[in-house]
């Protein structure tokens, strides 16, 4: 199985998954770093420019399924749409140079990550795979992947699965790192009470979906995320609690979008509440961390062992 975004948080789980079950995994590199990572993991490095089409035929060569986990957000909290543009490309530029390969090589199968928020519930309703797109050009790149990966598929003869994921997190993950340093230092992190709904999920079953998913290939969207969604307000209370902090600070909605910017200050104050009975039901799939709080201990108990958030949390 041929990987893009090997070397990141989700690729590099799922590299080892592979390898774990038996499966020839080749991951995508673009430096001898990267190269070193995917050979840690017991996959094969293959160098390739993601939008080079050519480069990544010969970089997929004898892979009966082509996975699609590359990504570019941006790590800073405060951002612009000059800040998405490498993401922007990824997604759209960069599927159509993966789903060419993956005609060319004659894989069977191709897996590409999405994002469940991408779509969405009216007025902050529960909804399901089917729900109405939203009306954002940050999000836009995002479902215009989906659209290039389809036509594809439709058109070369493969399988294409769509797996929307939902708000990752993970102890290595830069967004949740964030949230834990806000918290132990005393930041506001939660626009208007934190009354947003969100559907999480751990990058781990993550990764144990994007695995069953190619193991039984089938073309469709699913929506990827565990099995209760929360109340950002109640998610970042208990990871607070377990980092002995302040329960988190609050930021008025009029000062969200000149402190945040807008996208983040939207995301924050927007609900994605949606269901993985779909995905559960078609790949016998089920998540490790069925909920926040079993995911939390295990994000927490691994920065214990690192030494992080470093300072001292600010006890109530």
């Amino acid at each position: 199985m041929f990987v893009a975004g090997a070397t990141g948080v989700l690729g590099r789980r799922l590299v080892r998954r592979l390898v774990a079950r038996g499966h020839s995994a080749v991951g995508l590199t673009r430096t001898e770093a990267g190269d070193q990572i995917v050979r840690s993991l017991g996959g094969e490095p293959r160098r390739a420019d993601l939008f080079d089409a050519d480069a990544l035929t010969n970089a997929a060569e004898g892979c009966s399924v082509v996975v699609h986990v590359a990504t570019a957000i941006p790590t800073k909290l405060r951002t612009n749409r000059k800040d998405w543009a490498e993401n922007d490309r990824i997604r759209r530029e960069g599927t159509k140079c993966l789903t060419t390969a993956a005609a060319r090589v004659g894989a069977g199968a191709y897996l590409q990550q999405g994002i469940v928020w991408a779509v969405r519930g009216p007025d902050g309703q529960t909804f399901d795979e089917d729900a109405h797109p939203v009306n954002d050009p940050i999000l836009a790149s995002s479902l215009d992947g989906e659209r290039i990966a389809r036509e594809a598929g439709a058109a070369h003869g493969f399988r294409t699965a769509i797996l929307r994921c939902g708000g990752f997190y993970s102890s290595d993950g830069w967004h949740t790192r964030i949230f834990g340093e806000s918290l132990v230092r005393g930041r506001p992190v939660l626009v208007d009470g934190g009354s947003a709904i969100w559907s999480w999920i751990h990058a781990d079953d993550a990764a144990t979906a994007f695995l069953a998913a190619s193991e039984w290939p089938k073309s469709g969207v699913w929506h990827v995320v565990d099995d209760r969604p929360v109340a950002l307000s109640d998610y970042l209370g208990a990871l607070a609690r377990r980092l002995g902090a302040r329960p988190p600070r609050h930021l008025p909605r009029s000062l969200a979008h000149l402190v945040l910017g807008r996208y983040t200050a939207e995301l924050l104050t927007s609900s994605f509440a949606t269901s993985n009975a779909r995905f559960r039901s078609d790949f016998r799939w089920q998540p490790a961390y069925p909920t926040f709080a079993e995911g939390l201990d295990e994000v927490v108990a691994a920065w214990q062992s690192e030494g992080f958030p470093r300072g001292k949390a600010t006890r109530p």
